[in-house]
């Protein structure tokens, strides 16, 4: 059984990948966090469907 010896270039590429699974991962979590936000507070939608809608006439006839 031989072990490897870890050279410094492979230090770097280690410190270097978890720098990049670090953003990722922030990255992830903020979109989540946001997409949270947006669901929850967000009021009644309703999408646009060419039609009158009744909570577009009510506000515009009074």
């Amino acid at each position: 059984m031989s072990f490897r010896v870890e050279t410094d270039m492979h230090r770097r590429r280690r410190s270097q990948n978890l720098g990049v699974a670090v953003c990722l991962v922030l990255f992830i979590g903020l979109v989540a966090v946001l997409s949270l936000v947006k669901i929850t507070n967000t009021g009644p939608v309703e999408g646009y469907d060419h039609a009158p809608r009744a909570s577009v006439t009510e506000e515009a006839s009074e």
